[in-house]
């Protein structure tokens, strides 16, 4: 199991990385990209513009929504399906919604 639970956390995160050099991508295509901090602590605290916010975490909890997104997008366009429960098939599969208002946040608690 070992060798499935690496290759399994390692795809997990090239996911997640892939998904955070299209959001950089984007910043950068809509002129944004000068505001992003100079160094890896910065980026960790999201001292960026905008944010990216994926269907069942703590700021969009319900995963149906994902429903409409897949309505808009057709990710069985490149091989991405929905399933009844709302999880996208492949496994390491994601989707976001991006938005670059500049008060944007995951959370904005203080």
């Amino acid at each position: 199991y070992r060798d499935y639970l690496e290759l399994h956390g390692l795809s997990v995160q090239l996911a997640e990385a892939l998904a955070e050099y299209w959001h950089a991508r984007v910043r950068s295509e809509l002129g944004y990209a000068g505001e992003d901090p100079d160094d890896m602590s910065g980026m960790f605290e999201l001292k960026y513009r905008g944010a990216r916010f994926s269907l069942g975490y703590g700021a969009c909890p319900d995963l149906e929504d994902r429903a409409k997104i897949a309505e808009l997008l057709k990710p069985e366009r490149i091989g991405v399906h929905l399933s009844e429960e709302f999880q996208l098939h492949p496994e390491q599969s994601t989707d976001a919604i991006v938005i670059h208002h500049p008060e944007a946040k995951y959370f904005n608690a203080r």
